[in-house]
This record gives C-alpha cells, structure tokens and sequence, in this order.
C-alpha cells in the first residue's frame, strides 16, 4: 500500500490517472477519522488530501466560506466562530465515536459522509450548505459545480450528490460552504421521565408548533438516570420567552419543562456528538426512520442488549446491540428507514455498511458512479460495493 499526498491540482489529476491506467484503487482520505468506517481498504492506496489545506475565501458580509477540503473542521468552526458566525447543520468530529483523537477531521471529510448534528432537524443537512465544489473524478478530470452564490437553480444540483457520497464519485479539493449567523442566545428545555410514546407525541407536536425549536432529542432512563426529552431554542432573549410561553399552550397536556442552565445543557447535547450513553464495545449502528417510527425500531431491539438515544427529533437513532445484523436491518426496513453500521461487527458476521438497496436503486447508483469513475479508481470495496474489484 503506497500513500499518496498531493499539494495542489496538478499532482492530485497526476495521481488520478496514474491509478487508472495502472488498474489501482484509491481510498481518498482526509484527516482519517472515519477510516475505521466500513471494511479495510487492503487493495487501496491511500490518497491523503491534508494537503489541501488553505482558506481561499471567506465573506463574512455575504455568508460565504470557501475552503479546501483538508482544512480541519475545528479550524474552519473556529473560523466562522470568530466572525459570529456558525456552520448551521452543527457538524462534529466522528474521532472519538470511533476510536481516535478529537480534531482529526476535515471539512471535506465531513461534508462526504454528510455529518450533521442536533440542528439538522431545523437547520438542514450538510448537503443543503454546500454551493459548490471542485473535484476530481475518476476520469482524472477536474471539474467544478455549482456556485458562489446562495441561489442557483442552473443546471444539475451536483455538489448534494457528492455530499454524502464517502469519496466514491470524486476526490474533493475545493468547497463553498453558506455559513450563518450564530443565534445571540439559546435555552433548552427538559422533559423528564416521559415513556417512548410521550416523547415521541412531544418533540412531534413541538417541531409541528410555530415555537422554531432549533433541535429535539430523547435520551431513554438507564439505571438511575431520569429519562429526558429535550427541546433547544435559539434567538433572541424576548423571541425565546415568547416561544416557551406558546410551548406552554402547544404542549398542554404535557408538564412544564425545566430550563437547563448552560453547563447542564452543554452536557445534555454533547451526548449526541461522543455517544457516551452508548456502549462503546458493541456495533454501532446510525439508523435514520420517519420521525414518528422510532419506537417501533427501539422495540424491535429491547429483547437483546441495546442501549440508543434519539436525535433529529426522532428521525436518528444511535444504538449499540449484540442483535443481529439481519434483525437490525429488518427492524429499520419495515417502518421505512435504513440502518448503517458504524463501528463492528455485529454477531451474525461482518456485513455491508449501508442498508441493502432495491435493486432498481443499486442499478441506478452504480450507473452513477461508473459515470464518475468508469475504471472503479475509487471503488475500493470498503462498503462492500458490488462494483469492486
């Protein structure tokens, strides 16, 4: 295995190509804190893009940072943070889900895997943030889509089809994230010990409400530990006591909730970014489920060893269980959803990392990335793609 750190556009096209015309495959990494994502890449080079590290433009005035993808995510938050400003979909580091250090991510690591915390349920996913990038594709041609404005509506949306993708349609180099102001103030509100049921009815009814909660999430009792249900709102001081009064009204049939001061409400939400109240020796799955279903899955799951929480006000769950894979799997398809594995392998075998697709979607995304990359450059069979070698 040969490791290959290109500084600039020229040398990354130059690695590309040497790689198809040599038949090798490429594990495109940045600073590698979700390599322990998927299968081990034992045919692959490594292709470390850390090189690709400068701030090209930032524009506070217009919201509009453009940045290489081997940036560190903490130095880009620390960034905007610095002008008052915030990437809004509250991305966090995977490092210490994982297994390693904190602030070994990059943004364009983030941006692949569509890394997104509490605040992608008010706020959008990472996808919806990104306006353009520049890439290479397996073709070894460099190409750009989108672009430096917050509306554009020409041509093909692409930069949300490479957002997400893992690097398997292209090795980023380059992106225009929209960045937003960061709320002057927030409270979160807490529910305690309120059954599945209940919580799921609250965060619903509370998201469906004109209060503009920012984030919703549900922690299960464990042990001695109270279950908590909890509500974030951000703004304006008077805009957010307006809003937990309407709360009062829209939540009625539910106990006032309590106000965390900030050092308590730091640690509630931290939990959804280090996953602590999860088991850190068993799988990990991220299952994604329509936002009233999430019960139905936790269920499914409680006669085996399984501990979760639930974020995204129920359309994420995090979970660690000694259940098979098949049942995990089964459990998130039959209320619509998909089940990732994370981390591990569950005891029925190591299996793929993403939900098995429909046939008719396998196809479809395989014509996809043979467009990208027809001699499978990046097809390095990490997440148990049909279409490796």
């Amino acid at each position: 295995m040969s490791i290959f750190t290109p500084s600039d556009t020229e040398a990354l096209v130059s690695v590309v190509q040497s790689a198809a015309d040599e038949g090798r495959r490429l594990d495109v990494r940045g600073g590698g804190s979700k390599a322990k994502v998927g299968a081990a890449c034992e045919n692959a080079d490594i292709l470390d893009m850390s090189a690709f590290s400068s701030v090209i433009d930032y524009d506070p005035a217009e919201l509009v940072l453009t940045v290489q993808s081997g940036a560190s995510l903490a130095s880009v938050q620390a960034l905007v943070a610095s002008e008052g400003q915030m990437l809004a979909f509250e991305p966090f580091d995977y490092g210490p889900v994982l297994g390693r250090e904190m602030e070994t991510a990059t943004i364009g690591g983030t941006v692949a895997a569509g890394v997104a915390g509490s605040r992608r349920v008010s706020a959008g996913a990472a996808r919806d943030h990104v306006l353009r990038v520049v890439a290479v594709s397996g073709r070894a041609e460099t190409f750009a889509t989108g672009a430096k404005v917050v509306k554009n509506v020409t041509g093909y949306d692409l930069p949300k089809l490479i957002t997400g993708s893992w690097g398997r349609l292209a090795a980023v180099s380059e992106l225009t994230l929209k960045v937003l102001p960061r709320p002057q103030s927030a409270t979160t509100l807490v529910y305690r010990n309120l059954s599945p049921d209940r919580a799921s009815g609250l965060m619903l009814q509370a998201m469906a409400s004109k209060a503009y909660v920012a984030a919703a999430a549900h922690v299960p009792a464990d042990g001695n530990a109270e279950a908590i249900t909890a509500l974030r709102l951000e703004g304006v001081d008077p805009s957010i006591r307006a809003r937990i009064e309407m709360l009062g009204t829209v939540l009625g049939d539910y106990s006032p909730g309590d106000a965390l001061d900030e050092t308590g409400a730091d640690a509630f939400w931290d939990q959804f970014r280090t996953l602590k109240p999860l088991s850190d020796t068993q799988p990990l799955w991220r299952v994604n489920v329509p936002a009233s279903r999430w019960g139905t899955v936790t269920e499914a799951l409680a006669a085996f060893d399984t501990r979760w929480i639930i974020d995204w006000a129920g359309n994420l769950i995090w979970l660690t269980t000694d259940a098979p894979a098949a049942l995990v799997r089964q459990a998130a398809s039959a209320v619509e959803g998909h089940a990732m594995l994370m981390r591990g392998s569950p005891p029925d075998g190591p299996v793929p990392t993403f939900h098995p697709q429909t046939p008719a979607l396998a196809k479809l995304e395989s014509r996809l990335r043979r467009a990208f990359d027809p001699n499978g450059v990046f097809e390095t069979g990490r997440f148990g793609d049909p279409d490796a070698n």
